[in-house]
């Protein structure tokens, strides 16, 4: 299988050399990565400024843009390789539930989705350094197949693994959880009149579903999450139903 590999870390990232280390053992890779970290970007795209695009090695490309842009870039031509299939990752901490809206990592899957391909996005889902990739990638290396097969015209999978480096960690099917952040904003009047303000202390509450992607993490398995692009209609919806 032609896979294209992104992220949001960025080209020089663990998680991204680990993933496609591991998939190269099975497939054709080429790796198409924000040429520095853009985490928290969601879908964020490049419209007014050209996209740069650097060769680091073979089959491996940089891109001044987001991730999103990486994977309409590589759609378009910008790099020798028209791939069968996007998996992006692996991110630097989780993409549970809620995160997956502000999460790059997702939105190069979400990209791939509205390109008409598969897409899978990876991520260890643990906080404290130094993270471990090898089961997140293993994972996916096992079940690539099965995975891309859950992959519908109109929606991505989700991955979160613990971090981990065992090669044999059962996955199961999960739904996004949802969370809520606790920030606290931190304030400071500048001399150059200017006032900065600093997001910290922040704390997450996570709903404790025993089927979400967030509690089937910390039970030390894979989450597997399917994840709409083409939202659903919701029910009461009448179309052409008309307001007074």
């Amino acid at each position: 299988m032609k896979i294209l590999i992104s992220n949001d870390d960025g080209i020089h990232a663990e998680g991204i050399k680990v993933l496609a280390a591991e998939l190269r053992k099975e497939h054709e890779v080429w790796v198409f990565a924000p040429d520095q970290e853009r985490s928290g970007v969601s879908h964020a795209m490049s419209l007014r400024a050209p996209g740069k695009v650097s060769k680091h090695a073979e089959r491996e490309y940089s891109c001044s843009g987001t991730p999103a842009d990486c994977v309409i870039l590589a759609g378009l031509g910008a790099i020798p390789f028209e791939p069968d299939l996007v998996v992006s990752g692996i991110n630097r901490g989780p993409n549970l539930g809620t995160d997956i809206i502000y999460s790059g990592t997702c939105a190069a899957a979400r990209q791939a989705v509205l390109h008409g391909l598969p897409a899978i996005a990876v991520s260890c889902a643990a906080y404290r350094e130094p993270l471990a990739y090898g089961a997140a990638a293993s994972f996916v290396r096992r079940n690539l197949a099965r995975l891309v097969e859950h992959c519908g015209p109109g929606l991505f999978i989700n991955v979160n693994a613990p971090s981990s480096e065992a090669e044999d960690l059962s996955g199961q099917w999960a739904v996004p959880c949802r969370r809520r952040y606790l920030d606290r904003l931190h304030a400071f009047e500048a001399p150059d009149g200017h006032t900065y303000c600093f997001l910290s202390d922040t704390r997450i509450e996570t709903n404790e579903d025993e089927s979400s992607d967030h509690a089937v993490v910390a039970a030390g398995r894979v989450a597997v999450t399917p994840v709409l692009v083409h939202p659903q209609t919701p029910s009461g919806f009448v179309p052409g139903g008309v307001f007074r």
